[in-house]
């Protein structure tokens, strides 16, 4: 029963903080939604920041998975194209985190040293799929073209929702959409003729 609790309350704040942004949710807001006491909550967690941190341990878990490169072979276009629909999806469903990423990591060290540990291993996988591209003759780059494009990846993935919502988007679920054919285009000016051909095609039949 009482781990049920817990998964309630993590299950609830998930919820009402991507629904209403972290800072605009207590603990007593929580308690409210699940209807149990303060009590009862701070029995499971000793604070806000605790529930968080648990959120942000599921949240670097998915990302972890999402970020597995291909085993016993090298990449193609459609395996950057799956990767970064589990990255977007993994960034859709904890962003809260996205949406106030400075000000949840500002107030937090522990997590910061953790996405920090995030962005390092993304920006690893990113520069692993780039080089597999350029191996498979996919891609043609320079090393300074390649390090520079894996860090382009890197700050639209990480910043698109402030950057969508900046710009008056309302509907997060097409910016994320959006945000991962940008990304993809970031590729497209080091890739073969076929290629850039065949990302067109991928990119027209996603967004149709």
């Amino acid at each position: 029963m009482a781990k049920q609790t817990r998964q309630r309350i993590l299950d609830s704040a998930l919820t009402m903080f991507n629904a209403l942004g972290e800072p605009n949710v207590t603990t007593n807001h929580i308690a409210d939604e699940l209807e149990i006491s303060p009590g009862n909550l701070y029995y499971h967690f000793r604070n806000k920041d605790d529930i968080i941190e648990q959120l942000f341990a599921r949240f670097e878990e998915r990302m972890d998975a999402a970020l597995a490169a291909p085993q016993g072979r090298l990449p193609g276009l459609e395996d950057v194209w799956l990767q970064l629909h589990l990255v977007f999806e993994c960034i859709w469903d904890y962003r809260f985190l996205h949406r106030d990423l400075v000000e949840i990591l500002s107030r937090n060290r522990r997590l910061r040293l953790r996405f920090a540990r995030i962005l390092r291993r993304a920006n690893e996988q990113a520069h692993t799929v780039m080089r597999g591209l350029l191996q498979a003759g996919i891609m043609r780059a320079s090393k300074d073209e390649l390090a520079a494009t894996a860090t382009n990846v890197l700050v639209i993935a990480t910043f698109w929702l402030n950057y969508a919502a900046a710009r008056g988007d309302k509907d997060e679920h097409a910016a994320i959409r959006d945000g991962i054919v940008q990304v993809m285009m970031l590729l497209a000016p080091f890739l073969r003729d076929a290629e850039r051909v065949h990302l067109n095609t991928l990119t027209r039949a996603y967004l149709d």
